[in-house]
């Protein structure tokens, strides 16, 4: 299928897990798709792997100034947008007692301020009829532990969708968020623990999800390709859970 051919698409944290499945589905499908990330080695390899119409722009998520910068650079590019994906994110877990104000501003600088000032400036580049998705988590639902200041941040985007849903939709504007649960994703190596931390954590968390294993990348992107379609034209403010039955049975 083509179902964005002729359209462009934005990726934010694309050059790696969800982010990266994301942008591969939408390129299949025809889109010219520009993606973001930190690491310029990274990002461009991931660029290289979308063919020669993708775009790669170098971009701190968690920043109001690259917000703007972001903005510009596809402005400059002459690229209206059809869909944004809103993915890039930050997960660093620690026990509440552990938690500092650096943790604390990582965090929401990444995972809500700059997400909510990307929209913002990049507004004047969607196309009527654009959709937004944002990745949220089964965290902001489930209260597991150690995840505090993670599932606070996840559960802001989702209020955060919800109310830009009513105020864009006049604009023809949809937004929609995926809520992932466990995932096989190189976010799962950032998240402040050691090795055997890490490990123990991750079977613990598989225990719990009545499918019995981590879901894929490629899972995820399905849904953000059909939340981003016109397929899903009368789906707006929803949250799609997609967590192998981790937060419903």
């Amino acid at each position: 299928m083509n179902r964005f051919e002729g359209k462009s698409v934005l990726v934010t944290g694309g050059s790696s897990g969800i982010g990266l499945a994301a942008a591969r589905a939408f390129a299949a499908e025809g889109a010219r798709v520009v993606i973001t990330g930190r690491d310029g080695a990274t990002l461009e390899q991931a660029r290289a792997s979308l063919g020669p119409n993708a775009l790669a722009i170098r971009n701190d998520a968690g920043s109001v100034p690259a917000a703007r910068e972001l903005a510009k650079a596809v402005a400059a590019e002459g690229i209206k947008l059809d869909a944004i994906f809103i993915n890039a994110g930050s997960a660093r877990f620690a026990a509440f007692p552990d938690v500092d104000e650096a943790l604390w501003d990582q965090g929401f600088d990444t995972n809500v301020k700059g997400a909510y000032f990307q929209l913002q400036s990049l507004l004047p580049q969607l196309n009527p009829g654009a959709s937004i998705v944002i990745n949220g988590s089964i965290n902001a639902h489930i209260g597991m532990p150690n995840t505090s200041v993670y599932a606070a941040s996840k559960a802001a985007l989702i209020s955060l969708s919800r109310t830009l849903s009513a105020e864009l939709l006049p604009r023809g504007v949809r937004v929609n968020v995926v809520s992932p649960g466990p995932v096989h994703t190189p976010l799962y190596g950032k998240l402040g623990m050691d090795a055997a931390t890490l490990e123990a954590t991750a079977a613990q968390i598989q225990a719990q999800v009545p499918l019995g294993r981590f879901g894929t990348p490629e899972e995820i992107a399905a849904t953000v390709l059909h939340l981003a379609s016109p397929e899903s034209a009368f789906i707006v403010g929803t949250e799609i859970v997609i967590d192998g039955g981790m937060s419903q049975l």
